[in-house]
């Protein structure tokens, strides 16, 4: 089974930045996330949608 989530330091590496760069994130509403008994956990739906909202971003500067 494929994991359902991720802990900030997991999503950091899966999406290629640091771990800062993800609270930065998560802070700002870009990334979702849910804190459970005290730690927070990154759905990976979340990563993916993220991913998305990016390609999407850098194909419409590549149009404009």
């Amino acid at each position: 089974m494929d994991r359902l989530f991720y802990r900030p330091n997991d999503a950091a590496v899966v999406l290629s930045m640091s771990r800062t760069a993800v609270f930065r994130l998560i802070k700002t509403g870009e990334l979702r996330s849910i804190k459970r008994d005290g730690y927070r956990l990154i759905p990976a739906d979340a990563l993916l949608e993220f991913a998305r909202r990016l390609e999407t971003a850098a194909q419409d500067r590549e149009v404009a």
